[in-house]
């Protein structure tokens, strides 16, 4: 009976102790606004309550808000969110991926050589339904989330979760509480007009921020007892403090409802945090530091309230922190059934095959490339819990476009670039792209190509290329000049040449091409207007090998990676004009890497050489060494403290060191010095281990714009005494 008692005594002990604790431990809700570069706040408001000591239950968020949430909820710390935000690239969160990837062929063009692409269909200009994929804001979140990526219900997740978006067909408000961690904060922050819709089960979904950008109701449904709400979204402003002049109108009247809907979600939280975050706006990423900073101080203000609710949550252990893997294995790749690209191409694109372990950033990579060709409006991928990669692709609904480039450099002088471009034109994977540059130096290139990705595919070109200068340099040490009785001659340079070649990926990042080249090449003096003014006029065949990749992250001023060019050319027949012809062999090489420094000032250093097998004849299929800021065609070279083409020879060495720094968003400074060694036979005599015997020096800044750097330069040599101010403008073509 003793024992009865004590038992009976004990279960009411514990139930009077389980319901004290219950009653205790309150549930606490954590709901945090959209505000775009604002949000950056709740990292310094999460950052304050892990310090306190606040247990957070449940999170809801909506647009940035969901983003900060999602990945707290994922298991990532204050600390690691604070340093996860500082690295990331602004102008990727709303460009889609500045970065150039490792790709050859016409993909790349895009980058290097026009500023603006129309897509066109029906004959009529296209307006796209977004500026951006948002591709690098789903990569970003899917190499974050990869430790929960097998977490389906987002209530599972180490801090529960639940986000907002919009359906832009109906209207409705959507909230998500399951599916794709990742792919459900990017539809939760998918700003109209900014980026795509994204599709979640069949509806289309956008930036939850107008239906509903504090959705402390949906905790409240969940049952939670205190409600934290952190609110980063504009009051209304004072006439007075109205910018922008009709536009500042505009979104003052576009938020009156916006910010009433908010004054009656606020009275619904417990603890209300607004940061004083006034003088930045929906777009300030560069300033995140300064509002993250912001949002701490807000935070520290509640600090009585926080505090006691710290104390019922003591000894519950909040986010310990998590990490992202290096490598993932990739079981299988699943790519839908497309009408104009084929798997084959897909996986070119990618880069990487099933059934082997890949670093993360090779998968990343690979989407990057797909979305670099243009062929896809939206790109859906996702790692199931078997390891398979499954990727959904819709295409653009054209197929055409048009393109324009400008440039100004003082060989080719000023020019206007126009392109057409038309894909799928006979099979899949094809693209005919078509150049036509109108200026002082008219100039067309013909390309038609068809992508098979990791199977050989295969490709034409037909090019024709001219410009006219004023040499001071036969390339025949003096003599053609001395017998015409001339010192500098105006020569007008025309080169006519079509190939045909296939190319193939090699170990999953080089480029590998061959082909036959026919070339017609044409150097005449306008100076001298008899028949001895012609100084070349051949026709050449031959047959080529080439080998690139391209891993710099940028065309311009690169900050990281290398790159690697090799070109062979066996020259059999000629059909000579002015001269015989034996068959000759010409290799070149050209590697690069960039040493980055910091996150301003970074050194680019260059190596390259060429040399020729058996005597050509013909000084001028030489290289051509000197100036700066044209189309590096064939066997011109840059070498600055020269004049252009002032340096000649059948063999050549050179290194560039550039030094390079950013003192300004897009402004640059630079230092740059180059040495070589040039003439015939360099590699026979061994002079090309010598010491250089020409250097240059040059000391420019450069403005990146829209059509490309705006580039001036003033270089020297200490051999001449001589000193070149070259002016470049644009993408070069």
């Amino acid at each position: 009976m003793h024992k009865i008692s004590l038992a009976i005594f004990a279960l009411f002990l514990s139930c009077a102790t389980w319901a004290q604790e219950n009653t205790a431990r309150p549930k606490v809700g954590l709901v945090l606004s959209g505000g775009g570069a604002k949000g950056f706040a709740h990292v310094g408001v999460i950052r304050v309550l892990e310090q306190i000591g606040v247990k957070v239950d449940y999170i809801a968020g909506t647009s940035m808000g969901a983003v900060v949430g999602g990945m707290y909820a994922a298991g990532y710390n204050a600390k690691q969110l604070d340093s996860i935000f500082q690295i990331t690239d602004p102008d990727a969160l709303i460009n889609d991926y500045p970065i150039k990837s490792s790709r050859i062929s016409v993909d790349k063009n895009d980058e290097e050589k026009y500023s603006i692409t129309l897509p066109v269909r029906n004959f009529n200009v296209v307006f796209p339904a977004a500026y951006s994929k948002g591709l690098y804001n789903y990569n970003f979140l899917n190499e974050l989330t990869l430790p929960v990526h097998h977490i389906k219900d987002f209530s599972q997740l180490p801090i529960p979760f639940l986000c907002v978006a919009q359906d832009i067909e109906t209207g409705e408000e959507v909230v998500l509480k399951e599916g794709n961690l990742s792919k459900a904060m990017v539809a939760s922050s998918a700003f109209p007009s900014l980026y795509y819709p994204v599709v979640i089960n069949g509806r289309k979904l956008v930036d939850g921020g107008i239906v509903n950008n504090f959705p402390v109701e949906e905790l409240k449904k969940l049952g939670m007892d205190i409600i934290i709400g952190v609110n980063v979204q504009d009051d209304l402003k004072k006439e007075s403090d109205i910018s922008g002049g009709a536009s500042g109108i505009v979104m003052q009247i576009a938020n009156f409802e916006m910010a009433n809907k908010m004054r009656k979600k606020e009275k619904l939280v417990d603890i209300l945090i607004k940061p004083q975050i006034k003088d930045f706006n929906f777009f300030s990423f560069r300033n995140g530091r300064e509002i993250i900073i912001a949002g701490e101080k807000s935070a520290l203000e509640k600090y009585p309230q926080l505090a006691e609710l710290a104390h019922y949550t003591q000894g519950v252990t909040q986010n310990k922190g998590t990490k992202a893997p290096d490598s993932i294995y990739v079981n299988k790749i699943t790519v839908n059934k497309l009408k104009y690209y084929n798997r084959d191409y897909v996986l070119g694109k990618l880069r990487f095959k099933s059934g082997s372990k890949i670093p993360t950033k090779r998968l990343y990579n690979g989407i990057i490339n797909l979305n670099a060709t243009k062929n896809f409006k939206r790109i859906d991928y996702s790692l199931d819990n078997s390891s398979n990669l499954n990727i959904n692709l819709t295409e653009n609904d054209y197929n055409t476009y048009l393109r324009i480039g400008a440039h100004y450099d003082h060989v080719y002088k000023s020019g206007i670039l126009l392109n057409l471009t038309q894909k799928h034109l006979l099979f899949m994977n094809d693209v005919l792209s078509i150049d036509v540059v109108l200026g002082d130096s008219y100039r067309w290139i013909i390309d038609y190509y068809i992508d098979n990705g990791f199977n050989w595919s295969f490709g034409t070109r037909t090019r024709y290329n001219r410009f006219n200068y004023n040499l001071e340099n036969d390339f025949q040490q003096g003599k053609t000049f001395k017998k015409l009785g001339i010192s500098t001659a105006n020569i007008d340079y025309n080169d006519f040449s079509m190939e045909g070649y296939v190319q193939t990926v090699m170990f999953k990042k080089f480029y590998s091409s061959a082909g036959f080249e026919g070339r017609y090449l044409r150097v005449q003096s306008n100076t001298i207007k008899d028949t001895r003014g012609i100084f070349e006029n051949d026709f050449l065949f031959n047959f080529f090998g080439r080998m690139k990749y391209d891993g710099l992250d940028k065309s311009f001023f690169p900050k990281k990676g290398w790159y690697f060019s090799g070109d062979f050319q066996t020259y059999l027949f000629s059909y000579r004009f002015l001269r015989s012809f034996e068959p000759f062999y010409m290799a070149k090489s050209d590697f690069g890497f960039v040493l980055p420094l910091n996150n301003k000032l970074n050194v680019f250093v260059q190596n390259e050489g060429g040399f020729t097998i058996q005597n050509h004849g013909s000084p001028y299929l030489n290289y051509f060494l000197g100036g700066y800021g044209y189309n590096m065609l064939n066997t011109f070279r840059y070498f600055h403290g020269y004049d252009f083409f002032s340096l000649s020879g059948d063999s050549y060495v050179k290194g560039t060191i550039t030094v390079d720094y950013e003192f300004y968003r897009k402004h640059h400074l630079n230092v740059i010095a180059n040495y070589c060694n040039i003439g015939d036979d360099i590699f026979k005599t061994g002079e090309w281990i010598t010491s250089p015997n020409y250097s240059g020096y040059a000391l420019g800044y450069s403005y990146e714009t829209f059509i490309g750097p705006v580039e001036v330069k003033q270089s020297w040599s200490p051999e001449t005494k001589n000193r070149f101010t070259l002016v470049s403008v644009g993408f070069r073509f």
